[in-house]
């Protein structure tokens, strides 16, 4: 492995481990509501899951967007509509997704 891959690896796995980290460990009792750190924290989470799902959309969509995709986020758009449980759409998304690849 080159030293590069390795050091910059190293420096991401850090990153990642002191932004999980340090927000459980630090007191966040005098942070505003309404103020920039909160809604930066608050914001962290969902731009966490549209970042995983677009990087692991884009390899899927680079010959056309397949059937097997559009289920599942049907899915879990869908489910989460219906009964706002990110469980249940989680779950019916990889059934979604599941069935239709068994299907196809």
């Amino acid at each position: 492995m080159r030293l590069e891959i390795l050091t910059l690896a190293l420096i991401v796995g850090a990153c990642t481990w002191a932004f999980r980290f340090f927000p459980t460990k630090a007191d966040l009792s005098a942070i505003k509501p309404d103020g920039v750190l909160a809604r930066f924290l608050a914001s962290t989470g969902p731009a966490a899951i549209a970042t995983l799902f677009v990087a692991s959309l884009l390899p899927m969509v680079k010959g056309g967007v397949p059937l097997p995709l559009v289920i599942g986020t049907a899915s879990v758009l869908a489910v989460y509509a219906a009964m706002r449980s990110v469980v249940l759409a989680t779950l019916a998304g990889s059934v979604g997704f599941g069935l239709t690849v068994w299907l196809l």
